[in-house]
C-alpha cells in the first residue's frame, strides 16, 4: 500500500515539473480547410471595391471583348497581388454590351446599380455612345480602352477618358499610309456602324485636303454574304487604293471577292479589323494587306511579360486591344491612388491630370476634350498568314 503511495506522488511531482516548465499544451488544430486557405489573404485587406468591366461578351465581336475582359483580370490579379489599391482588394463585375446600343445601356446600368466605383472597356463606339450620359449622371469614372469615334466626344460630359486615338488620328495615319505606298485615288466602304461611318467620314475629308479623289463610297450591312454589287462598283471605278473602315468578318469576305475578282491595287482595314481574325477567314487573299491598328502588344518590347503571363493565365493569345485594356485598368487605378479616395468626383479629377502615365501601350495624356493626347496608330502588313509591322 505504502509503495503504491510513493509511485503516484512520484507521478504527481513528474506532471508538476512538466507543466511548470512547458506550461499547458494549446488544443490540437483542426484540419486545414482547402477553402479558408485560399481565402485567408483577403484578411489583409480592409475590404473590396468593385470594377466594372463593359465589353461584348456576345455577338460578332465577342473574341475581342473577351480578350479585353482578360487582360482587365490580369491587370487585377497583379495589383491585388501587389495590395491592391489604398489598401482595398479590387473584384470585378461584367456588364455585356454585346456591341450594341440597347445592350450597352442595360449594361451600363447594371453596373451602376451594382455600385461600381468606375469602368475600364468599351469596344464599339455605337455601344459606348448611349453609356457615356448614363455614367456621367451617375458619377462613375469611365476610361474607354477601345472605342474612338470622333462622336464619341460632344457626348461625353467628362466622365469617359479615350486612351486609344480618335477616329481623326486613324484617317490622318490612313492618308499617309496610301501616300506612303503611291496611291492617288481611293474607295471607302463602311458598314453602318459609328466608328466605321466616322473613319470613312474623317478618311474622306482628310484625303480630299489632301488634294487627293475619292472614287466611290459604299455601305455593307455586316449580315451580307454576297458583296459583288459593291465589287463591281469598285471595279468600274479602278481606285488605285480601297479602305475597309469596320470589322473584321464582313471585311475578310469584301477583301476576299475584291481579289477573286482581280483587284490588285492597294487594301487597307481600319482598326476594327487588326485581329488576327481576318486573316484567318480571308487565307491567302489576306497576303499583302494593310491594317491602321492600334498599338498591338506583339510589337511592343514593354509587353513582352506580359504576353507571357496572358498567355499562362489564358488558353490563348492576347489580341488586338489587349494592351490598351491592360493600361486602362492599370490607369483607373493609378487615378484611385493618386486621389486618395475612391470617390468618383476625386478619381475623374484624377484621370484628367493624368501626366504621361504609362504601362505597355506608350505614354498617356489627356487633351482638354478626355482624348488620347497623341496618336498611338501603326501600320500592319499580312505576311505569311500573321500581321507584322509595315514600317
Amino acid at each position: 500500500m505504502l509503495k503504491n503511495k510513493n509511485i503516484l506522488l512520484l507521478a504527481l511531482v513528474v506532471m508538476f515539473l512538466v507543466f511548470s516548465l512547458f506550461g499547458c499544451a494549446p488544443p490540437a488544430a483542426p484540419p486545414a480547410d482547402d477553402d479558408a486557405a485560399a481565402e485567408e489573404p483577403a484578411a489583409e485587406f480592409k475590404g473590396e471595391k468593385l470594377l466594372g468591366i463593359m465589353i461584348p461578351t456576345t455577338g460578332a465581336q465577342a473574341t475581342d471583348g473577351i480578350d479585353m475582359k482578360n487582360a482587365a483580370l490580369l491587370a487585377v490579379e497583379e495589383i491585388n497581388a501587389a495590395g491592391g489599391v489604398l489598401g482595398y482588394k479590387i473584384i470585378t463585375t461584367i456588364g455585356d454590351d454585346g456591341c450594341d446600343p440597347s445592350m450597352a445601356t442595360a449594361a451600363a446600368s447594371k453596373l451602376i446599380a451594382e455600385e461600381v466605383f468606375g469602368v475600364v472597356g468599351g469596344f464599339c463606339s455605337g455601344a459606348t455612345l448611349p453609356t457615356l450620359k448614363l455614367y456621367g449622371d451617375a458619377g462613375t469614372p469611365f476610361v474607354i480602352a477601345a472605342s474612338n469615334a470622333t462622336t464619341l466626344i460632344a457626348e461625353n460630359p467628362g466622365w469617359a477618358f479615350m486612351i486609344n486615338s480618335t477616329g481623326d488620328a486613324q484617317a490622318a495615319k490612313a492618308v499617309s499610309s496610301f501616300e506612303n505606298l503611291g496611291v492617288e485615288t481611293i474607295s471607302l466602304v463602311d458598314d453602318g456602324s459609328a466608328f466605321s461611318v466616322d473613319l470613312k467620314d474623317q478618311t474622306k475629308a482628310a484625303w480630299e485636303a489632301a488634294g487627293y479623289a475619292v472614287l466611290s463610297e459604299d455601305r455593307i450591312d455586316p449580315g451580307t454574304v454576297d458583296f459583288s454589287a459593291v465589287v463591281t462598283r469598285i471595279m468600274s471605278a479602278n481606285p488605285d487604293g480601297v479602305y475597309w473602315t469596320a470589322y473584321q468578318g464582313p471585311g475578310a469576305k469584301l477583301i476576299m471577292q475584291l481579289r477573286q475578282s482581280g483587284y490588285e491595287g492597294v487594301i487597307i482595314v481600319g482598326d476594327g479589323s487588326s485581329a488576327q481574325e481576318l486573316i484567318d477567314l480571308a487565307g491567302p487573299d489576306a497576303e499583302g494587306v494593310y491594317c491602321t491598328a492600334p498599338p498591338v502588344v506583339d510589337f511592343l518590347p514593354a509587353a513582352q511579360d506580359f504576353i507571357s503571363s496572358y498567355k499562362a493565365m489564358f488558353p490563348r493569345d492576347p489580341g488586338a486591344y489587349a494592351g490598351l485594356m491592360y493600361d486602362a485598368t492599370y490607369l483607373l487605378m493609378d487615378a484611385v491612388e493618386r486621389a486618395g479616395s475612391f470617390d468618383g468626383e476625386a478619381v475623374k479629377a484624377a484621370l484628367a491630370a493624368t501626366d504621361a502615365f504609362e504601362k505597355l501601350t506608350g505614354p498617356i495624356f489627356f487633351t482638354p476634350q478626355n482624348t488620347l493626347g497623341r496618336s498611338n496608330f501603326v501600320l500592319l502588313v499580312a505576311q505569311d498568314g500573321k500581321w507584322t509591322l509595315a514600317e
